[in-house]
């Protein structure tokens, strides 16, 4: 041990206001949560079943069952059949699908976006060029893009395989992913000062020394935002293009059959809604682990000021 080395105590009182904190952050979402669902329910006491309209236009839905039905309907839907097994489990299997969908869209994304920030910190003329047209690519409508994306797939070969249905949906959900993690990339690797770089280069270290050891740890606390977004992204990625491909399997399409069925009772509908939505939380959630791993580089302020 070096006995240098000054080992500051954490005082009962001190680990008591973490833990608080810690609670207060986790009971924020579900207080959210709960009013949503209060709220949800405050519609269909106090709005009519058809609405309110102001001459032509209706500035209010319909409360009706077919149109929003009771939170607890939603809850209770889950155990109805659905074919051979219920709702529930059916929402289970295609949401279990989307998600390892989503989560390969998210490793890919992460992958190119990181790639393409460090090409683009490391020569300032390919950050002139190409960023600009980073940012416009995702002015491109998904629902556009995916068919294209489906018929150009279904031209390639792997390694002697036809290109899979699923692979589409990947490579459209990873396009979504890539753009906030490319921009939070950039951004955190031009973070540190321009003192600390030529710091390490009076030190004899070369571009890629700096990078291990300077850049990319500076570029951790805004690449870890960008990977909520790119969760996020992905799931939402992953849904629209198993509607726009028409991919069965996924919970994307089981949306699209669930709404066919919902002229009595939208409660299906909604339950499949909510199980997409909460595909996100689950996404996100596995992010969360790696902020865990990377708490030590995630520290507000870390680094300041940009340079090369």
């Amino acid at each position: 041990m070096d006995p240098l080395a000054v080992v500051e105590p954490v005082s009962p009182l001190r680990r008591a206001v973490g833990v608080g904190a810690k609670a207060r952050a986790l009971l924020y979402p579900i207080a959210a949560f709960g009013l949503l669902l209060l709220a949800w329910e405050l519609v269909k006491v106090f709005v009519p079943a058809n609405g309110v309209s102001i001459g032509e236009q209706r500035v209010l839905p319909r409360t009706s069952d077919g149109a929003l039905p009771h939170v607890w309907a939603v809850v209770t839907v889950l155990g109805d059949q659905d074919g051979k097994s219920t709702v529930g489990a059916t929402l289970v299997r295609t949401g279990g699908f989307t998600l390892g969908l989503a989560l390969s869209a998210l490793v890919m994304g992460t992958v190119v976006g990181v790639l393409l920030a460090v090409l683009m910190q490391r020569f300032s003329w390919v950050e002139r060029g190409l960023l600009p047209y980073v940012i416009v690519s995702q002015t491109i409508p998904l629902i556009a893009l995916a068919p294209l994306v489906a018929g150009w797939g279904g031209k390639i070969h792997i390694a002697g395989q036809p290109w899979k249905p699923w692979m589409s949906i990947v490579v459209i959900a990873a396009y979504l992913v890539f753009f906030p993690v490319a921009i939070g990339m950039l951004r955190g690797l031009q973070s540190p000062s321009k003192a600390s770089v030529e710091l390490l280069h009076s030190c004899a270290a070369g571009w890629w020394a700096t990078l291990l050891h300077l850049r990319l740890p500076a570029a951790v606390p805004h690449l870890l935002p960008a990977l909520r977004l790119g969760a996020a992204a992905a799931v939402i990625g992953s849904v629209v293009a198993e509607i726009s491909t028409g991919t069965a399997g996924g919970i994307g399409r089981q949306i699209i059959v669930f709404s066919q069925q919902s002229t009595g009772n939208a409660a299906r509908l909604y339950a499949a809604v909510v199980a997409a939505a909460l595909l996100g939380v689950l996404l996100t959630a596995l992010v969360g682990l790696a902020e865990i791993v990377l708490r030590r580089y995630s520290r507000p302020g870390h680094a300041s000021g940009g340079s090369r």
